[in-house]
């Protein structure tokens, strides 16, 4: 029984002399061999033999990039407010030794580093400036923070700066101030928009009228021709009817009755041609069957009937109206250009691109031209030529 007692000693020794000889460390990781209390070696990745009960692992090293997150710390800028900042290191151990014998703690003096790094370049700046440089003060605080950990066996690769909490009083002075900045903006923004819209609306307003000037000009020069050519041809067919005295006479008392239509006639003056017009028709009725013919020594051959019915009119050109709706759209888009122009800010402005010698303008829709006017009457093929005078009965 003693033996087997001795025996089961014996090989929880050997296990226990096995464990301490034999150590299998990790890739990436370092373990700090200490013989008698004293630094004897670094043991890496892989399988390692040690003397048991003589070494001792001291600590174990993980040399992988770490993340550590230190709580918000209370900094004053320079124009004496507090803010509170959080900050965020990713390091990476490169010398196990150092970092076990050359300080305590490094993470607690990474953390105290940051710090008094930050309170240090924090108060150099204002509220504006910290809020905006984020990425100055990042490479400030590492380029620090690596130069005091390098004695350490610490390389810092990073450092961010996860928040800037500035006071409540001061988050909402900044909200009013965003916000006035905003409504100022679109203000001016409504304000441009009013702009080129009163500009479009008065080009449009200015190109259509310049229109209607065209197409009342045009119809007014239409509507004279006209006129013009039925008098010519009343005038003319007047004089091949070739009309006694006694027939204008009639016409004359015919027509003098429209003279006194009205209601606010109150007076009527007669003309002194009454009496005259009268006298012929007198005369025509006392002259019986040989009072026919022109009076006051008027012949036939005094007055030929016009074969030129050719007025002036007949060189009148017209503006074409799809020349003038082009130049009109060629305004309006001028002024439109000009009114983009206006609305966009002296900084984007684009110079203008010239177009090539050889472009090709665009084509402009062809309006229905307008159908010139014969100056030549219809002829009827019925009526006569000459028609003969009337005789008197």
């Amino acid at each position: 029984m003693i033996e087997l007692v001795i025996l089961g000693l014996l090989l929880l020794f050997a296990v226990i002399v096995l464990m301490r000889t034999v150590r299998i460390v990790p890739q990436q990781t370092a373990l700090i061999i200490e013989r008698l209390g004293r630094y004897h070696s670094t043991l890496e990745g892989g399988i390692h033999f040690l003397v048991p009960f003589v070494d001792k692992v001291r600590a174990n090293i993980d040399l992988r990039e770490q993340v550590v997150s230190f709580p918000p710390q209370p900094v004053i800028t320079s124009d004496n407010l507090v803010v509170n900042i959080d900050t965020v290191i990713y390091y990476s151990v490169i010398d196990a030794k150092s970092a076990v014998y050359e300080i305590a703690n490094f993470i607690q003096g990474i953390e105290q580093l940051t710090v008094t790094t930050l309170r240090n370049v924090i108060g150099s700046l204002d509220l504006e400036q910290t809020l905006t440089s984020r990425d100055q003060i990042n490479a400030q605080l590492r380029g620090v923070l690596d130069e005091a950990t390098g004695k350490w066996g610490i390389r810092v690769n990073r450092v961010e700066l996860k928040a800037i909490d500035p006071p409540m009083s001061i988050q909402e002075s900044m909200e009013k101030q965003m916000k006035a900045e905003r409504e100022r903006r679109a203000i001016i923004l409504t304000a441009e928009g009013s702009k080129q819209s009163n500009i479009l609306t008065a080009e449009g307003e200015k190109q259509s009228q310049i229109l209607r000037a065209e197409g009342s000009a045009q119809a007014r020069v239409l509507e004279a021709q006209g006129q013009a050519r039925a008098i010519q041809q009343v005038f003319d067919a007047i004089h091949r009817g070739k009309p006694t005295q006694k027939l204008l006479a009639y016409q004359y008392l015919q027509v003098l009755p429209q003279i006194a239509r009205g209601d606010s006639n109150k007076m009527w003056i007669i003309p002194s041609e009454l009496t005259d017009a009268l006298k012929g028709i007198g005369g025509a009725l006392g002259r019986g069957d040989g009072g026919g013919g022109f009076d006051d020594g008027d012949t036939e051959e005094d007055w030929q009937p016009s074969e030129d019915l050719s007025t002036p009119f007949d060189d009148t050109v017209l503006a074409d109206p799809a020349q003038a709706l082009a130049e009109a759209r060629g305004q309006a888009g001028d002024a439109s250009r000009e009114a983009a122009d206006h609305a966009t800010p002296p900084a984007r402005q684009q110079p203008p691109l010239t177009p090539p010698a050889d472009a090709v303008p665009p084509r402009m829709p062809q309006a229905d031209p307008v159908p010139p006017v014969d100056p030549t009457p219809p002829v009827d093929p019925a009526a006569p030529t000459d028609p003969a005078p009337p005789r008197e009965s």
